[in-house]
């Protein structure tokens, strides 16, 4: 069952996001910055899936006008205004949960979400190193399109030193897929 995220899912969805995405991937702290940059005209834009009571499933996105758009953000070549652009944050699915459409699903609440609060696109940046690259096929399904591939956007630098990427340590070259999906 999609449900909106609320602050009782916030220790499960720390627990899965380091066990899908690796250790340090976000702390308390930056999940709480992250719940509230989504919520825009009292309309939440985040999810979780709950199934038999356990948390298997989050998709944290920032309402448009919320978040400022960073070097891995490729500006001229979105078509749309900046401030009418939400981002599309992080969709986790747990291991046993995948390959059943719950990623599309989860995108789907916060697109119907954000264009409440007035979005006109998303923008996201797509682990291209997920599983059978999982990421990129969902969200190139729901009409995603491609605008630039970023090598190294988790490194360590970016990330920080606490960051350890499930795929390659301490030293992640994993390409992030920049990509726009306009509603």
């Amino acid at each position: 069952m999609i449900k909106e995220l609320t602050a009782e899912h916030f220790l499960d969805v720390l627990t899965l996001g380091e066990q899908v995405h690796g250790q340090g991937y976000m702390d308390m702290a930056e999940l709480e910055a992250i719940y509230h940059k989504g919520i825009k005209q009292g309309i939440n834009a985040n999810f979780v899936i709950i199934e038999n009571d356990q948390l298997i499933g989050f998709r944290l996105t920032y309402a448009a006008g919320n978040w400022q758009p960073d070097q891995w953000c490729t500006l001229d070549e979105w078509g749309v205004d900046a401030s009418e652009v939400c981002y599309f944050k992080s969709n986790t699915i747990a291991e046993h949960a995948r390959g059943k459409g719950l990623g599309g699903q989860l995108l789907q609440a916060s697109i119907d979400a954000v264009i409440k609060q007035g979005a006109k696109a998303g923008v996201s940046h797509l682990w291209q190193q997920s599983p059978n690259n999982a990421a990129v096929r969902y969200f190139t399904k729901a009409g995603g399109k491609l605008i630039k591939q970023h090598p190294q956007r988790w490194h360590q630098r970016y990330m920080g030193p606490q960051y350890v990427c499930v795929l390659c340590g301490n030293d992640c070259h994993c390409v992030a897929c920049e990509m726009l999906l306009v509603f």
